[in-house]
């Protein structure tokens, strides 16, 4: 069983960094002062406004913005500016032992999703597919907020995670199983590959979901990570949204879910709100879920944060 970081209370402090693309330092302000009006302190990293070119600032920068937070006994959670490229750059300058040993919520989705996955692989940490800085705003639905915080500041047990009530999620193929998810961006799954940061489904439940692909690309992804062997090793199969994905050729990411995927025979679910969407699940890396096809039920089995020491 996987790591649980310490619960999030109103009053802590939160650490802002940026780990892939820049982003507006306006933007960033504005955010933050939307954390602050929730009750909380903010911590902003030596290098979150930095930016070279399409990247904010080198590797090692924004590497050491994330070990800092961690080794930070004030810090309660790390949120992330935004995704954007960038973030695997980091992964061979982090101490994973020293990770281990200050256990943080960490939080986000796109390219953050190679963070998330090889922190719970690496510093076997629970972590958080789910809201970014970006994400504080007045606009955001609340469900997008009770999600998160039902997973952050809550240790309740088994959990729920539903779609807004206008948003079903559906069951593909029938099947209940149990046991960790893992996953997020395709994208960055399959980016990967090939690598020590390799996402490992054997056992786990695979959720996945895309954004701004042609139908015809997200077949090239999957079809990769079919050829990587991870729809073999997983036990099920969770579709978030593809967000703005074209149709390429008169086929649908419907048609792609029932052509592709189907034929695996694993328990399969589709339209998970997650990720790019408007609506935003918070899906626990690492976590234990029951997953119920049959029923179009996804149950979080434990808590995903730990009591205060």
């Amino acid at each position: 069983m996987a790591m649980k970081p310490p619960i999030l209370n109103t009053g802590d402090t939160v650490g802002i960094v940026t780990l892939g693309s820049p982003l507006d330092p306006n933007t960033i302000q504005a955010r933050i002062g939307t954390l602050n009006q929730m009750g909380f302190r903010v911590l902003v990293g030596r290098h979150a406004y930095d930016q070279t070119g399409f990247l904010a600032g080198s590797d090692e920068d924004r590497a050491s913005d994330l070990m800092a937070m961690f080794e930070n006994d004030q810090v309660k959670m790390i949120l992330p500016s935004r995704g954007g490229v960038g973030v695997a750059g980091l992964l061979r300058y982090l101490d994973f032992a020293a990770i281990r040993s200050h256990p943080k919520i960490i939080t986000g989705y796109s390219d953050l999703t190679v963070l998330l996955n090889a922190l719970y692989q690496y510093a076997d940490l629970v972590t958080f597919h789910s809201l970014l800085l970006i994400d504080f705003r007045p606009d955001t639905p609340d469900y997008n907020y009770s999600q998160f915080f039902e997973a952050t500041m809550s240790l309740t047990a088994p959990r729920p995670i539903a779609n807004p009530v206008d948003m079903p999620m559906r069951g593909i193929v029938a099947g209940d199983v149990i046991g960790p998810i893992v996953g997020g961006n395709l994208t960055s799954l399959v980016g990967t590959l090939g690598t020590p940061y390799e996402i490992d489904t054997a056992g786990k439940i695979l959720f996945l979901e895309e954004t701004e692909e042609p139908i015809n690309t997200v077949y090239r992804y999957l079809n990769h990570l079919k050829m990587a062997g991870k729809f073999d090793d997983c036990i099920g199969i969770i579709m978030g949204q593809c967000t703005n994905c074209a149709a390429a050729y008169g086929s649908t990411y419907d048609d792609l879910i029932r052509t592709f995927l189907v034929p695996f025979g694993k328990p399969l679910m589709a339209n998970l709100a997650s990720g790019h969407g408007y609506y935003k699940a918070a899906i626990p890396i690492g976590a234990t879920v029951r997953m119920d096809a049959r029923n179009h039920r996804l149950t979080v089995m434990e808590p995903t944060v730990s009591p205060t020491a």
